[in-house]
């Protein structure tokens, strides 16, 4: 899990790939607990079949969202562990 502060236009439109190397998407847009500002879910645009065989969660125009405490890197790509997003 990530402990330092990033901003949230860094993540926008980012690559998400799992530890292993595979292609979940890209991100379109984050959810935030209102109260706090801390981001709970990345949206995903463009989901690949990877991102699909799990079965992940929607928001209401179905995106499908990825915890953010999986996010376990952040630089050119996003890096989630898997077995945080089951």
């Amino acid at each position: 899990m990530l402990t330092d502060k990033i901003s949230s236009k860094q993540l926008l439109n980012k690559t998400v790939l799992s530890k292993s190397g595979r292609k979940f998407g890209e991100v379109g847009d984050l959810v935030f607990e209102t109260r706090t500002g801390e981001i709970i879910y990345l949206l995903l645009t463009r989901p690949t079949g990877f991102a699909k065989s799990f079965d992940l969660e929607k928001d209401k125009e179905g995106y499908y969202k990825i915890p953010f405490n999986a996010v376990i890197a952040v630089g050119d790509y996003i890096v989630v562990e898997e077995e945080d997003i089951v």
